[in-house]
Protein backbone atom coordinates (compact mmCIF):
# COMPACT_ATOMS: atom_id res chain seq x y z
CA UNK A 1 0.00 0.00 0.00
CA UNK A 2 1.10 3.41 -0.90
CA UNK A 3 -0.38 5.71 2.20
CA UNK A 4 1.19 5.30 5.76
CA UNK A 5 0.13 2.60 8.19
CA UNK A 6 -2.96 3.51 10.20
CA UNK A 7 -2.35 2.49 13.96
CA UNK A 8 -4.63 -0.44 15.01
CA UNK A 9 -6.32 1.00 17.75
CA UNK A 10 -8.65 2.63 15.40
CA UNK A 11 -9.74 -0.48 14.28
CA UNK A 12 -9.90 -2.23 17.81
CA UNK A 13 -12.17 0.37 18.53
CA UNK A 14 -14.55 -0.19 15.61
CA UNK A 15 -14.90 -3.66 16.72
CA UNK A 16 -15.59 -2.94 19.86
CA UNK A 17 -18.62 -0.74 18.57
CA UNK A 18 -19.55 -3.15 16.36
CA UNK A 19 -19.92 -5.93 18.43
CA UNK A 20 -21.58 -4.21 21.37
CA UNK A 21 -24.38 -3.71 19.50
CA UNK A 22 -24.91 -7.94 18.39
CA UNK A 23 -27.43 -9.88 19.47
CA UNK A 24 -26.00 -12.36 22.31
CA UNK A 25 -24.40 -16.09 20.92
CA UNK A 26 -23.76 -14.33 17.43
CA UNK A 27 -21.05 -14.95 15.01
CA UNK A 28 -20.38 -11.99 12.29
CA UNK A 29 -18.45 -12.98 9.02
CA UNK A 30 -16.89 -10.49 6.73
CA UNK A 31 -15.73 -10.82 3.35
CA UNK A 32 -12.84 -9.07 1.24
CA UNK A 33 -13.79 -8.30 -2.34
CA UNK A 34 -12.94 -10.37 -5.24
CA UNK A 35 -9.96 -9.46 -7.95
CA UNK A 36 -12.28 -9.11 -10.52
CA UNK A 37 -11.35 -10.36 -13.99
CA UNK A 38 -11.04 -7.95 -17.38
CA UNK A 39 -10.39 -11.24 -19.94
CA UNK A 40 -7.53 -13.30 -20.66
CA UNK A 41 -6.02 -13.16 -17.57
CA UNK A 42 -6.11 -9.52 -17.39
CA UNK A 43 -7.56 -8.47 -13.61
CA UNK A 44 -8.86 -5.02 -12.49
CA UNK A 45 -6.85 -3.32 -9.28
CA UNK A 46 -7.88 -4.74 -6.13
CA UNK A 47 -10.10 -2.26 -3.62
CA UNK A 48 -10.95 -3.79 -0.67
CA UNK A 49 -14.12 -4.51 0.64
CA UNK A 50 -14.71 -1.32 3.00
CA UNK A 51 -16.46 -2.99 5.60
CA UNK A 52 -13.71 -5.66 6.59
CA UNK A 53 -11.32 -2.29 6.37
CA UNK A 54 -13.25 -0.66 8.79
CA UNK A 55 -12.90 -3.29 11.34
CA UNK A 56 -9.71 -4.65 11.03
CA UNK A 57 -7.79 -2.60 8.29
CA UNK A 58 -6.55 -5.57 6.63
CA UNK A 59 -6.22 -4.52 2.81
CA UNK A 60 -5.52 -7.69 1.34
CA UNK A 61 -7.57 -10.05 -1.27
CA UNK A 62 -8.98 -13.23 0.10
CA UNK A 63 -9.20 -12.11 3.51
CA UNK A 64 -12.44 -13.21 6.18
CA UNK A 65 -13.12 -11.30 9.66
CA UNK A 66 -14.79 -13.69 11.87
CA UNK A 67 -16.25 -11.95 15.36
CA UNK A 68 -17.55 -14.23 18.14
CA UNK A 69 -17.83 -11.83 21.44
CA UNK A 70 -19.29 -14.78 23.54
CA UNK A 71 -17.25 -17.51 21.85
CA UNK A 72 -16.20 -19.78 24.75
CA UNK A 73 -12.77 -19.45 24.67
CA UNK A 74 -11.17 -15.59 24.04
CA UNK A 75 -8.75 -17.12 21.17
CA UNK A 76 -12.04 -17.57 19.29
CA UNK A 77 -13.77 -14.12 19.77
CA UNK A 78 -11.71 -12.24 17.11
CA UNK A 79 -10.04 -14.32 13.90
CA UNK A 80 -8.63 -13.03 10.78
CA UNK A 81 -8.08 -15.87 8.01
CA UNK A 82 -5.79 -14.87 5.37
CA UNK A 83 -3.63 -16.06 2.28
CA UNK A 84 -1.27 -18.46 3.13
CA UNK A 85 1.71 -16.17 1.93
CA UNK A 86 5.07 -17.99 0.61
CA UNK A 87 8.43 -17.34 -1.08
CA UNK A 88 6.84 -17.75 -4.45
CA UNK A 89 4.27 -15.20 -4.02
CA UNK A 90 6.31 -13.03 -2.60
CA UNK A 91 8.50 -13.14 -5.53
CA UNK A 92 5.65 -13.14 -8.06
CA UNK A 93 3.01 -11.25 -6.51
CA UNK A 94 4.39 -9.33 -3.32
CA UNK A 95 4.51 -9.55 0.22
CA UNK A 96 1.62 -10.25 1.47
CA UNK A 97 0.63 -10.92 5.08
CA UNK A 98 2.35 -12.50 7.68
CA UNK A 99 0.36 -13.80 10.95
CA UNK A 100 2.65 -11.01 12.93
CA UNK A 101 1.93 -8.08 10.24
CA UNK A 102 -2.05 -9.21 10.49
CA UNK A 103 -1.76 -8.24 14.14
CA UNK A 104 0.06 -5.31 13.98
CA UNK A 105 -2.21 -3.95 11.40
CA UNK A 106 -5.51 -5.12 12.83
CA UNK A 107 -4.64 -6.16 16.70
CA UNK A 108 -6.44 -9.55 16.20
CA UNK A 109 -4.25 -12.17 17.78
CA UNK A 110 -5.38 -15.13 16.57
CA UNK A 111 -4.54 -15.39 12.55
CA UNK A 112 -5.46 -18.45 10.49
CA UNK A 113 -4.68 -19.64 7.38
CA UNK A 114 -7.85 -19.32 4.75
CA UNK A 115 -7.35 -23.25 4.16
CA UNK A 116 -8.34 -23.47 7.69
CA UNK A 117 -11.30 -21.46 7.99
CA UNK A 118 -14.38 -24.37 7.29
CA UNK A 119 -12.79 -26.40 10.32
CA UNK A 120 -12.83 -23.85 12.24
CA UNK A 121 -16.09 -22.26 11.63
CA UNK A 122 -17.47 -25.92 12.00
CA UNK A 123 -16.84 -25.92 15.72
CA UNK A 124 -17.71 -22.28 16.25
CA UNK A 125 -21.07 -22.82 14.63
CA UNK A 126 -21.44 -25.32 17.49
CA UNK A 127 -21.41 -22.64 20.12
CA UNK A 128 -23.27 -19.24 17.88
CA UNK A 129 -27.23 -19.81 17.46
CA UNK A 130 -27.35 -16.23 14.40
CA UNK A 131 -24.89 -15.57 12.09
CA UNK A 132 -24.51 -11.58 11.13
CA UNK A 133 -24.50 -11.77 7.49
CA UNK A 134 -22.86 -8.28 5.22
CA UNK A 135 -25.36 -7.68 2.74
CA UNK A 136 -24.85 -4.64 0.61
CA UNK A 137 -27.86 -2.00 1.61
CA UNK A 138 -26.26 1.35 0.43
CA UNK A 139 -29.60 3.32 -1.03
CA UNK A 140 -27.46 4.29 -4.18
CA UNK A 141 -26.05 0.15 -4.80
CA UNK A 142 -27.25 -1.60 -8.08
CA UNK A 143 -25.10 -4.62 -7.58
CA UNK A 144 -25.09 -6.86 -11.42
CA UNK A 145 -22.24 -9.61 -10.20
CA UNK A 146 -22.00 -12.10 -7.24
CA UNK A 147 -19.63 -10.68 -5.10
CA UNK A 148 -17.58 -12.84 -2.62
CA UNK A 149 -19.88 -11.87 0.33
CA UNK A 150 -23.12 -12.87 -1.83
CA UNK A 151 -21.34 -16.41 -2.29
CA UNK A 152 -20.03 -16.77 1.09
CA UNK A 153 -23.72 -15.61 2.47
CA UNK A 154 -25.27 -18.73 -0.16
CA UNK A 155 -23.02 -21.58 0.71
CA UNK A 156 -23.27 -20.76 4.46
CA UNK A 157 -26.98 -20.83 4.43
CA UNK A 158 -26.79 -23.98 2.52
CA UNK A 159 -24.50 -25.41 5.13
CA UNK A 160 -26.09 -24.54 7.93
CA UNK A 161 -29.96 -23.60 7.23
CA UNK A 162 -30.93 -24.08 11.38
CA UNK A 163 -28.88 -20.82 12.10
CA UNK A 164 -31.08 -17.70 12.93
CA UNK A 165 -29.63 -14.60 10.29
CA UNK A 166 -29.52 -11.31 11.12
CA UNK A 167 -27.80 -8.33 9.03
CA UNK A 168 -24.76 -6.15 10.10
CA UNK A 169 -25.18 -3.52 7.69
CA UNK A 170 -27.89 -1.76 9.49
CA UNK A 171 -25.63 -1.88 12.19
CA UNK A 172 -22.58 -0.55 10.08
CA UNK A 173 -24.59 1.85 8.66
CA UNK A 174 -25.11 3.96 11.50
CA UNK A 175 -21.35 3.59 12.94
CA UNK A 176 -19.27 4.01 9.95
CA UNK A 177 -21.35 7.13 9.82
CA UNK A 178 -20.11 8.91 12.65
CA UNK A 179 -16.40 9.17 11.90
CA UNK A 180 -13.22 8.67 14.82
CA UNK A 181 -10.51 11.38 14.90
CA UNK A 182 -8.20 8.96 13.11
CA UNK A 183 -10.85 8.91 10.59
CA UNK A 184 -10.94 12.46 10.26
CA UNK A 185 -7.44 13.28 10.37
CA UNK A 186 -7.60 10.67 7.06
CA UNK A 187 -9.73 12.28 5.21
CA UNK A 188 -8.37 15.54 5.96
CA UNK A 189 -5.44 14.05 4.19
CA UNK A 190 -7.10 13.14 1.16
CA UNK A 191 -8.48 16.48 0.78
CA UNK A 192 -4.89 18.10 0.94
CA UNK A 193 -3.70 15.57 -1.33
CA UNK A 194 -6.73 16.94 -3.35
CA UNK A 195 -5.88 20.80 -2.78
CA UNK A 196 -2.44 20.20 -4.09
CA UNK A 197 -3.71 18.82 -7.62
CA UNK A 198 -6.16 21.81 -7.83
CA UNK A 199 -3.82 23.80 -7.20
CA UNK A 200 -0.83 22.49 -9.83
CA UNK A 201 -3.38 22.66 -12.08
CA UNK A 202 -4.48 26.27 -12.03
CA UNK A 203 -0.88 27.15 -13.24
CA UNK A 204 -1.53 24.34 -16.52
CA UNK A 205 -4.98 25.28 -18.13
CA UNK A 206 -4.71 27.36 -20.93
CA UNK A 207 -6.72 27.92 -23.92
CA UNK A 208 -6.67 24.85 -26.53
CA UNK A 209 -6.01 22.09 -23.68
CA UNK A 210 -7.47 18.83 -23.69
CA UNK A 211 -9.73 17.81 -20.85
CA UNK A 212 -7.49 14.31 -20.43
CA UNK A 213 -4.69 16.91 -20.04
CA UNK A 214 -5.96 18.46 -16.73
CA UNK A 215 -6.63 14.40 -15.62
CA UNK A 216 -3.13 13.45 -16.31
CA UNK A 217 -1.96 16.69 -14.25
CA UNK A 218 -4.17 15.80 -11.25
CA UNK A 219 -3.29 11.80 -10.92
CA UNK A 220 0.23 12.64 -11.01
CA UNK A 221 -0.06 14.84 -7.98
CA UNK A 222 -2.04 12.21 -6.58
CA UNK A 223 -0.28 9.43 -6.97
CA UNK A 224 2.92 11.23 -6.22
CA UNK A 225 1.50 12.09 -2.62
CA UNK A 226 0.91 8.32 -1.27
CA UNK A 227 -3.09 8.14 -2.84
CA UNK A 228 -3.82 5.20 -5.03
CA UNK A 229 -5.33 8.25 -7.45
CA UNK A 230 -8.69 9.13 -8.04
CA UNK A 231 -11.82 8.47 -5.28
CA UNK A 232 -13.49 8.25 -7.98
CA UNK A 233 -13.86 8.47 -11.82
CA UNK A 234 -13.11 11.94 -12.70
CA UNK A 235 -15.15 14.59 -14.12
CA UNK A 236 -13.60 17.07 -16.45
CA UNK A 237 -16.19 19.06 -18.06
CA UNK A 238 -15.55 21.41 -20.41
CA UNK A 239 -17.91 24.33 -21.83
CA UNK A 240 -21.52 22.35 -22.09
CA UNK A 241 -20.14 19.32 -21.41
CA UNK A 242 -20.55 20.54 -17.95
CA UNK A 243 -24.54 20.06 -18.26
CA UNK A 244 -24.17 16.12 -18.00
CA UNK A 245 -23.91 15.71 -14.72
CA UNK A 246 -21.83 12.42 -15.01
CA UNK A 247 -19.59 13.53 -17.76
CA UNK A 248 -16.47 11.05 -17.86
CA UNK A 249 -15.18 10.54 -21.56
CA UNK A 250 -12.85 13.81 -20.85
CA UNK A 251 -11.82 14.15 -24.25
CA UNK A 252 -12.46 17.60 -25.88
CA UNK A 253 -10.77 20.57 -25.84
CA UNK A 254 -11.00 23.49 -23.70
CA UNK A 255 -11.70 26.47 -25.48
CA UNK A 256 -10.81 30.38 -25.09
CA UNK A 257 -14.39 31.46 -22.68
CA UNK A 258 -15.30 28.55 -21.38
CA UNK A 259 -15.52 27.54 -18.26
CA UNK A 260 -14.71 23.84 -16.52
CA UNK A 261 -16.53 22.24 -14.48
CA UNK A 262 -14.24 19.43 -12.48
CA UNK A 263 -15.53 17.31 -9.76
CA UNK A 264 -12.83 15.06 -8.98
CA UNK A 265 -10.57 14.18 -5.75
CA UNK A 266 -8.40 12.05 -4.74
CA UNK A 267 -8.20 8.50 -2.02
CA UNK A 268 -6.36 8.38 0.79
CA UNK A 269 -5.90 4.89 2.53
CA UNK A 270 -9.08 4.16 1.03
CA UNK A 271 -10.67 7.67 2.76
CA UNK A 272 -12.52 9.83 0.23
CA UNK A 273 -12.61 13.20 -0.68
CA UNK A 274 -14.91 14.78 -2.84
CA UNK A 275 -14.10 18.29 -4.83
CA UNK A 276 -16.10 20.48 -7.62
CA UNK A 277 -14.85 23.64 -8.60
CA UNK A 278 -15.56 25.61 -11.66
CA UNK A 279 -12.73 27.56 -13.55
CA UNK A 280 -12.38 29.77 -16.44
CA UNK A 281 -10.56 28.32 -19.37
CA UNK A 282 -8.36 31.88 -20.48
CA UNK A 283 -8.44 32.64 -16.52
CA UNK A 284 -10.91 34.96 -16.24
CA UNK A 285 -14.39 34.70 -15.40
CA UNK A 286 -16.86 37.05 -17.58
CA UNK A 287 -19.79 39.03 -15.91
CA UNK A 288 -22.90 36.50 -16.42
CA UNK A 289 -19.94 33.35 -15.43
CA UNK A 290 -19.71 35.87 -12.09
CA UNK A 291 -23.23 36.06 -11.52
CA UNK A 292 -24.28 32.63 -11.71
CA UNK A 293 -20.71 31.50 -9.92
CA UNK A 294 -21.59 33.97 -6.87
CA UNK A 295 -24.72 32.66 -6.65
CA UNK A 296 -23.50 29.35 -6.41
CA UNK A 297 -21.40 29.91 -3.58
CA UNK A 298 -23.63 31.68 -1.55
CA UNK A 299 -25.75 28.45 -1.77
CA UNK A 300 -23.03 26.58 -0.92
CA UNK A 301 -21.86 28.41 2.23
CA UNK A 302 -25.64 28.80 3.43
CA UNK A 303 -26.45 25.64 2.64
CA UNK A 304 -23.17 24.50 4.75
CA UNK A 305 -24.21 26.17 7.93
CA UNK A 306 -27.29 24.40 8.12
CA UNK A 307 -25.67 21.24 8.67
CA UNK A 308 -25.55 21.01 12.57
CA UNK A 309 -26.92 18.06 15.11
CA UNK A 310 -30.71 17.05 14.84
CA UNK A 311 -31.22 18.38 11.28
CA UNK A 312 -33.28 15.95 8.48
CA UNK A 313 -31.50 15.26 5.35
CA UNK A 314 -34.93 15.79 3.67
CA UNK A 315 -35.99 18.76 5.62
CA UNK A 316 -32.53 20.49 4.66
CA UNK A 317 -32.84 19.83 0.79
CA UNK A 318 -36.21 21.39 0.90
CA UNK A 319 -34.76 24.58 2.91
CA UNK A 320 -31.12 24.72 0.41
CA UNK A 321 -34.26 24.43 -2.38
CA UNK A 322 -35.32 27.94 -1.28
CA UNK A 323 -32.28 29.18 -1.38
CA UNK A 324 -31.41 28.00 -5.10
CA UNK A 325 -34.89 29.27 -6.36
CA UNK A 326 -34.46 32.94 -4.53
CA UNK A 327 -30.83 32.92 -6.88
CA UNK A 328 -32.72 31.78 -9.75
CA UNK A 329 -34.97 34.58 -9.92
CA UNK A 330 -31.91 36.96 -9.50
CA UNK A 331 -30.52 35.61 -11.82
CA UNK A 332 -33.45 35.99 -14.67
CA UNK A 333 -33.89 32.12 -14.88
CA UNK A 334 -36.61 31.82 -13.04
CA UNK A 335 -39.88 34.00 -12.63
CA UNK A 336 -43.05 34.40 -10.78
CA UNK A 337 -45.16 32.34 -12.38
CA UNK A 338 -42.48 29.63 -12.50
CA UNK A 339 -43.17 29.60 -8.53
CA UNK A 340 -46.50 29.74 -8.89
CA UNK A 341 -47.11 27.40 -11.70
CA UNK A 342 -44.59 24.72 -9.78
CA UNK A 343 -44.98 21.02 -9.66
CA UNK A 344 -44.69 20.48 -5.57
CA UNK A 345 -43.09 16.93 -6.44
CA UNK A 346 -40.31 18.75 -8.86
CA UNK A 347 -40.23 22.41 -7.80
CA UNK A 348 -38.66 24.98 -10.72
CA UNK A 349 -35.63 25.78 -9.23
CA UNK A 350 -34.82 21.70 -10.52
CA UNK A 351 -34.92 22.82 -14.16
CA UNK A 352 -31.45 24.10 -13.22
CA UNK A 353 -30.19 22.35 -10.22
CA UNK A 354 -31.69 19.18 -10.75
CA UNK A 355 -28.96 16.73 -8.34
CA UNK A 356 -29.29 16.44 -4.39
CA UNK A 357 -26.85 19.37 -2.24
CA UNK A 358 -25.26 16.54 0.12
CA UNK A 359 -24.66 12.98 1.25
CA UNK A 360 -22.47 11.54 3.54
CA UNK A 361 -18.75 10.77 2.52
CA UNK A 362 -15.87 8.27 4.10
CA UNK A 363 -14.45 5.16 3.55
CA UNK A 364 -16.84 5.52 0.39
CA UNK A 365 -17.25 8.58 -1.63
CA UNK A 366 -21.26 8.01 -1.46
CA UNK A 367 -21.11 6.87 2.32
CA UNK A 368 -23.17 4.70 4.72
CA UNK A 369 -25.78 6.68 6.61
CA UNK A 370 -29.30 6.27 7.39
CA UNK A 371 -30.79 9.81 6.03
CA UNK A 372 -33.84 9.76 7.63
CA UNK A 373 -32.24 9.86 10.94
CA UNK A 374 -31.20 12.81 12.18
CA UNK A 375 -27.47 14.04 11.58
CA UNK A 376 -25.15 13.63 14.30
CA UNK A 377 -21.64 14.99 15.68
CA UNK A 378 -18.52 13.84 13.64
CA UNK A 379 -20.55 13.23 10.32
CA UNK A 380 -18.84 14.44 6.97
CA UNK A 381 -21.10 15.70 4.35
CA UNK A 382 -20.49 17.02 1.10
CA UNK A 383 -22.03 20.68 -0.02
CA UNK A 384 -22.41 20.79 -3.70
CA UNK A 385 -24.86 22.94 -5.35
CA UNK A 386 -24.67 23.47 -8.72
CA UNK A 387 -26.54 25.46 -11.58
CA UNK A 388 -26.67 24.32 -14.87
CA UNK A 389 -27.71 26.47 -18.42
CA UNK A 390 -27.45 24.29 -21.56
CA UNK A 391 -28.75 27.17 -23.04
CA UNK A 392 -25.86 29.46 -22.08
CA UNK A 393 -23.36 26.73 -22.68
CA UNK A 394 -22.16 26.21 -19.03
CA UNK A 395 -22.42 24.78 -15.95
CA UNK A 396 -21.41 25.14 -11.96
CA UNK A 397 -20.73 23.15 -9.44
CA UNK A 398 -19.15 23.93 -6.39
CA UNK A 399 -18.57 21.70 -3.52
CA UNK A 400 -16.47 21.12 -0.49
CA UNK A 401 -16.48 18.50 2.83
CA UNK A 402 -17.61 19.79 6.06
CA UNK A 403 -17.67 17.77 9.15
CA UNK A 404 -20.56 18.59 11.61
CA UNK A 405 -20.07 19.76 14.81
CA UNK A 406 -21.62 19.37 18.40
CA UNK A 407 -21.73 23.04 17.81
CA UNK A 408 -21.58 25.86 15.84
CA UNK A 409 -21.01 25.73 11.77
CA UNK A 410 -19.43 23.12 10.32
CA UNK A 411 -15.78 22.32 10.07
CA UNK A 412 -14.71 22.57 6.02
CA UNK A 413 -11.98 20.23 5.35
CA UNK A 414 -11.34 21.93 2.22
CA UNK A 415 -11.08 25.40 3.84
CA UNK A 416 -7.67 25.85 1.71
CA UNK A 417 -8.71 24.87 -1.60
CA UNK A 418 -9.41 28.26 -3.22
CA UNK A 419 -12.71 28.69 -4.06
CA UNK A 420 -13.41 32.74 -4.17
CA UNK A 421 -13.07 34.21 -7.60
CA UNK A 422 -10.60 36.60 -7.22
CA UNK A 423 -8.03 33.73 -5.86
CA UNK A 424 -8.79 31.77 -8.55
CA UNK A 425 -7.77 34.61 -11.05
CA UNK A 426 -5.27 35.87 -9.33
CA UNK A 427 -3.57 31.96 -9.10
CA UNK A 428 -4.76 31.29 -12.58
CA UNK A 429 -2.19 34.41 -14.03
CA UNK A 430 0.59 34.62 -12.33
Amino acid sequence: MKYHQIGSQLFIKNRFKFTAQINPKSLAIFNSNDIYPVSADSTLPFAQHRDIFYLSGVDQEESILLLFPDAPYENQREMLFLKETSEHIAIWEGEKLTKDRAFEVSGIKTVHWLQDFEKVLAELMTYCEIIYINTNEHYRATVETETREARFVKWWKDKYPAHAVAKSNPILQRLRSVKETEELDLIQNACNITEKGFRRLLSFVKPNVMEYEIEAELIHEFVRNRSKGFAYTPIIASGNNANVLHYIENNQQCKAGDLILMDVAAEYANYSSDLSRTIPVSGRYNDRQKAVYNAVLRVKNDATKMLTPGTLWKQYHIEVGKLMTSELLGLGLLDKADIQNENPEWPAYKKYFMHGTSHHMGLDTHDYGKLAEPMQANMVFTVEPGIYIPAEGFGIRLEDNVVVQETGEPFNLMRNIPIEIEEIETLMNK
